[in-house]
């Protein structure tokens, strides 16, 4: 300790040089040395001692830096020949600060500039989710981490964007981390045979759901993961990751009753312009007894109109030609923002007929419908569809405008859950089978040849054979053209995990699974069977993986995979002049024969939204139609 100062004492009274002391954030004392262009004279008793001082100062090793607070400068300083004890700090500190003022900040070129580190990410879970990614790798480019790597072993911040709506998303997660804390922790020996090409030890960052509800024992990991994110504070990952370098592990997983990262153009992650995700809303009043949503991604908020069409209008100008839009319960969509006072829900909010919310709208403002009347008239040719909605959240007026806007694609998910009135009531879904049994009724009366997709879970506490046998009939009485069906999972912090029993045992619950699958797989090919014949128009989103040099592969309005002849056809809007159609275009395809999951045709002419049917976007009322 003597000799550290002891060498601070010689370095303070070097008379041609001046020290800066800059004080951060984390309460390090930066020493730096400046040199100036005066050279004092010295006795010859001390030159001796001061040669090996002088030529350390003058080492390259030493930068030049200057930042002291103004305080510092603000007395003036006593001359040097009147100090008989030679000159103090605070000369030097003045003489420092008063050269600063004068000299111009010395130029530091683009090859000195540390880059701020390659990014690799990965994606589990819902399409809102993925949107999550584009917003952080919006964020992140703004902070200049603008380097996205394919492979993680070439990357210094590895994102892991998790799911924890079912324990086998969960398990995925944990598997992909323990190879990237292998990464992590056998860095070097990974460099030295050509594994690894990061330039340090990579930052693992966990964000999502899985962050928000398992972030004391992911931390906790043996030290496998460096920032734990919520969905609610990707804004504060460039602080995280700082916090990283000064020997810190980064958390924050607060929820919040206001963001919707309204005011970020997310970056597109997926290779694929021509169509392209948009949140309108976050988090989910619902609170089903068998969901983790509400708990990790918090209460519902909407984002201003004005924001979500300032979006769409970018991607159109990108080229975009479908936007799905999202949300944990889309359809719940509400942008109060321009209220300035509350009203009763009764008089404006209107749920489908039959069905319940265990949550009151405490201010109402546009609704979902509203929204896609905005979108659909000021872009007539660009399609839009939505997901994930929920069923009590389909209002009359919400139909007919489906019906009467082309560009409005006529698929609805309609999530289902179960086929049993009994389970629907512990699920606390707020409906009955046969209310919802009448609103599919209702859809397919007002928007003719729409498709229908839905949600099941097989095994939920308390499913006897009978309650399984009313959602095989459920899935017969209907006729789905996607489902997506999973065996039940509880997850902790549910309604369910604190008053029920998962008491149906696995074996049952895969037993169920499979039953449920043939009995979709039987009644969805009447779905597909049904298209044979009829033209559908296809946004062309490339070729088909299974020809890619001999045919192209889009959606039919319906959201069927249509895959057709990669052929020279007119073209209907310049001249009939033939064409082979391109990614992004609009395809008349004649349906001619289907499978269970996809359907083929012929190509006949590329063509506009607006063309194919002939029918101009001309605002109309959200309101009731006979």
């Amino acid at each position: 300790m003597a000799s550290s100062l002891s060498s601070i004492s010689s370095l303070f009274n070097q008379p041609h040089s001046a020290f800066l002391i800059k004080i951060q954030r984390y309460r390090c004392l930066n020493l730096c040395l400046v040199s100036t262009k005066t050279h004092l004279s010295h006795s010859s008793s001390s030159s001796s001692s001061s040669s090996s001082s002088s030529s350390t100062l003058r080492s390259p090793k030493w930068t030049a830096s200057l930042n002291f607070p103004r305080k510092f400068s603000q007395s003036p300083s006593p001359s040097l020949t009147n100090n008989s004890n030679g000159p103090s700090l605070h000369d030097f500190v003045s003489r420092a600060v008063a050269s600063s003022e004068t000299q111009p900040p010395i130029p530091v070129s683009a090859s000195e500039v540390l880059p701020r580190g390659r990014i690799y990410h990965e994606t589990y879970g819902c399409q809102m989710n993925i949107n999550d990614m584009e917003i952080v790798l919006s964020i992140m480019k703004k902070e200049g981490y603008d380097e996205i790597v394919e492979v993680p072993e070439s990357a210094e911040i590895i994102f892991i964007n998790t799911c924890a709506i079912r324990d086998n998303a969960e398990q995925k997660v944990w598997q992909r981390l323990n190879y990237f804390w292998f990464l992590k922790r056998h860095w070097k020996s990974n460099v030295a045979i050509g594994r690894s090409q990061s330039k340090h030890p990579p930052k693992v960052v966990v964000l999502g759901c899985m962050a928000e509800r398992l972030k004391d024992k992911i931390l906790d990991a043996d030290k496998m993961v460096d920032v734990v994110c919520g969905p609610d504070a990707y804004r504060d990952l460039p602080r995280l990751l700082e916090e990283v370098d000064y020997g810190q592990k980064g958390i924050n997983t607060l929820l919040s009753l206001e963001e919707t990262y309204a005011d970020i153009s997310p970056v597109r992650v997926s290779k694929n312009s021509v169509s392209a995700f948009v949140s309108v809303m976050r988090g989910c009043n619902n609170m089903c007894s068998f969901c983790i949503v509400p708990f990790t991604r918090g209460r519902e908020r909407s984002r201003p109109v004005e924001s979500i069409v300032r979006e769409v209008g970018e991607l159109w100008n990108e080229g975009v030609k479908e936007v799905m839009l999202l949300g944990q319960n889309v359809n719940s969509y509400n942008d109060a923002s321009g209220l300035d006072k509350s009203v009763e829900p009764e008089s404006t909010w209107t749920l489908s007929e039959g069905f319940s919310s265990m949550c009151k709208v405490k201010k109402t403002g546009l609704r979902f419908a509203d929204l896609l009347d905005r979108l659909s008239t000021e872009f007539p040719e660009m399609r839009f569809r939505y997901t994930s909605p929920h069923p009590k959240d389909f209002p009359d007026e919400f139909l007919y405008l489906m019906r009467d806007r082309y560009n409005i694609c006529k698929s609805i998910h309609l999530p289902a859950q179960t086929g049993s009135t009994t389970v629907l009531e512990r699920m606390r879904r707020g409906y009955t089978r046969e209310a919802y049994l009448d609103l599919v009724q209702k859809i397919r009366n007002i928007v003719p040849d729409v498709g229908i997709s839905s949600d099941f879970i097989c095994g939920f506490c308390g499913e006897t054979e009978e309650d399984h046998a009313d959602t095989l009939s459920l899935l017969k009485a209907v006729g789905y053209d996607m489902a997506y069906m999973f065996a039940y999972s509880m997850r902790e912090k549910t309604h369910a995990h604190r008053n029920y029993v998962d008491d149906v045992p696995e074996d049952v619950k895969q037993r169920r699974l499979t039953e449920l699958i043939e009995t979709f797989r039987e009644t969805t090919g009447q779905c597909y069977d049904s298209q044979v014949g009829t033209v559908q128009l296809v946004l062309v989103e490339g070729p088909n993986r299974r020809a890619p040099k001999t045919e192209l592969m889009g959606k039919s309005d319906r959201g069927h995979r249509v895959s057709f002849l990669n052929v020279p056809v007119p073209h209907l809007d310049e001249d009939d002049r033939k064409e082979i159609a391109k990614v992004g275009d609009f395809v008349e395809v004649r349906i001619l024969k289907s499978t269970r999951a996809s359907l083929f045709g012929e190509a006949l002419a590329v063509t506009k939204l607006s063309s194919f049917y002939n029918n101009p976007v001309v605002a109309v009322a959200c309101a009731n139609r006979t």
